[in-house]
C-alpha cells in the first residue's frame, strides 16, 4: 500500500496493493493496523454507499459539530473527488483538492474531520463507498456551495445534476460562524 499526503494537512492518497491473476483481482480496502502505521486515524464507526448517473455532483459536504473523517473510494464507474480544507486556522484554509478515483485505479483519499467533500460522476454511473469516524446527524449537516467562485474549484461539468440542498449551499465566505476549527494532528 502506497500512502502519499499532499497539500492539505491530514489528507491523503492511497493506492492498495493489487494482486491479479488469471481469475481476476484482489486487494484489501482497509486493514486497520496498516492504515493506523501510515498515519489514517480511525476508528471508523459508519459505512455509507451511493450510486449516481453521470454528471451528479454530491457535496461539498461537511458534519459540525462531530465532524467526520472519511475514507473513500469508487467501486463501479468514475468519479473526479474533491477536497477543501474549511478549517479555521489552518495553514491550507480555503485550499482544494481534486482526483480521480475510479474502479479501475483503485485509488482511496482519505479526508479529515473538519474538511469538505464532494465528487462529480464521470462515467455512466458511479458507486462510491465510504467509511466514517463519526455517525451521520442530520442536524449537523452543513455544506459549501460546489461552484463557489472565490475556490475555483475545476469540476468536469459546469451544468452538473444537484439536490436541492446541494443547490442552497453558501459560499465559502458566509459560512464563518459554522465552521470547524484547525487541530494538528499529534503524532
Amino acid at each position: 500500500m502506497r500512502v502519499t499526503p499532499i497539500s492539505i494537512p491530514g489528507v491523503f492518497v492511497i493506492e492498495p496493493d493489487v494482486y491479479r491473476d488469471p481469475r481476476g483481482v484482489f486487494f484489501e480496502t482497509y486493514h486497520q493496523r496498516r492504515y493506523d502505521e501510515a498515519g489514517i486515524p480511525g476508528p471508523f464507526v459508519q459505512d455509507n454507499y451511493s450510486w449516481s448517473v453521470r454528471g451528479t455532483l454530491r457535496g461539498l459536504h461537511y458534519q459540525e459539530p462531530h465532524a467526520q473523517g472519511k475514507l473513500v473510494m469508487v467501486v463501479e464507474g468514475a468519479v473526479y473527488d474533491v477536497v477543501v480544507d474549511i478549517r479555521k486556522g489552518s495553514p491550507s484554509f480555503g485550499q482544494w483538492y481534486g482526483a480521480e478515483l475510479s474502479a479501475e485505479n483503485r485509488r482511496q483519499l482519505y479526508i479529515p474531520p473538519g474538511c469538505a467533500h464532494g465528487f462529480c460522476v464521470t462515467s455512466e454511473h458511479a458507486a462510491f463507498l465510504y467509511k466514517c469516524t463519526d455517525f451521520y446527524s442530520p442536524k449537523e449537516e452543513r455544506g459549501i456551495l460546489w461552484n463557489d467562485p472565490a475556490l475555483g474549484i475545476s469540476w468536469p461539468v459546469t451544468t452538473p445534476v444537484l439536490s436541492a440542498k446541494d443547490q442552497a449551499y453558501r459560499p465559502l465566505a458566509q459560512m464563518d460562524g459554522e465552521l470547524p476549527s484547525y487541530r494538528p494532528i499529534q503524532p
